[in-house]
């Protein structure tokens, strides 16, 4: 599981915190959404679980691992893989193929194992016709699909988004949380933030920020009825 016991952030040149003492576990397999009013926290608290920032004060385990030790930052990052806000700052292809290698191969991982993760992460999000594609060319859900293969090659356990429909229609907002639906149903975890009451109503868990803090946490039928 992923544990947050006690975890304070502050960044540079900032005396007041952005995070205030947060504890949290998230287990293998579970539907984690985040909600909170801008500013609250949300994005800087998801950072933090596949070791993007080191607390200031408190931890952050995965599966065992101290996100403080440097020297396993890359197998955390494996585990948790992050889809940010903006799917342009994550794609770093020249294809869609060669985008969704890039991992595999910085692990230095056998030339066919690299082809058959990319076959597989591409079929996974029904990207496999796009695999000569330039990413300029895609819609903003065409996109994010393929963030999610890039990561789906990694064979993670859990996966963080940040507001992963954001600025997509109808059309592309429904094919990517249909396919967060199904990659959960595979037993991959979710920490879904995000703005839209819309889609978090299918969660296991919903997790309300303020100031920093968590201020509410439970089923969905749990957190609607306290609010």
């Amino acid at each position: 599981m992923i544990k947050v016991e006690n975890l304070v952030h502050r960044y540079d040149g900032d005396d007041v915190p952005v995070l205030r003492g947060i504890n949290l576990e998230i287990k293998e397999g579970e539907y984690v959404a985040i909600i909170g009013p801008i500013g609250c926290g949300k994005t800087t608290l998801i950072k933090h679980l596949n070791a993007l920032l080191i607390p200031t004060e408190g931890n952050v385990w995965v599966d065992g691992m101290n996100t403080r030790d440097t020297s396993l930052a890359g197998e955390i990052r494996r585990r948790v893989g992050m889809v940010f806000q903006n799917p342009d700052n994550q794609i770093v292809g020249m294809t869609v193929e060669e985008d969704v290698a890039f991992g595999p191969e910085n692990l230095r991982l056998p030339p066919g194992e690299i082809r058959r993760r990319v076959t597989e992460a591409l079929e996974a999000v029904g990207m496999g016709s796009y695999a000569q594609r330039h990413p300029h060319t895609l819609s903003g859900g065409e996109k994010r699909l393929v963030t999610l293969a890039d990561i789906l090659a990694m064979n993670p356990r859990y996966i963080a988004l940040d507001e992963p429909t954001s600025s997509l229609d109808p059309a592309g907002r429904e094919m990517v949380l249909t396919l967060l639906r199904g990659l959960n149903k595979q037993g991959i975890a979710m920490i879904h933030v995000t703005h839209n009451m819309d889609e978090i109503t299918g969660a296991d868990r919903i997790i309300v920020m303020e100031d920093g803090r968590i201020v509410l946490s439970g089923t969905p039928g749990e957190v609607f009825s306290g609010v």
